[in-house]
């Protein structure tokens, strides 16, 4: 995930990148859980190789 979208960005040129999450049949639980995963893993990797 975190290679697309450091790849996204720089082939958009995008300042910001802003994740859209749906509400399915996950319990809330694992959907706090992905968000958090996302903010301390997913985003750190996509800094470091946009650095």
């Amino acid at each position: 995930m975190a290679r697309r979208i450091a790849d996204s960005v720089r082939s958009l040129g995008a300042q910001r990148f802003d994740l859209i999450y749906t509400v399915g049949p996950q319990p809330v639980s694992a959907r706090l859980r992905a968000v958090e995963l996302y903010g301390t893993r997913v985003i750190p990797m996509v800094r470091d190789m946009l650095a």
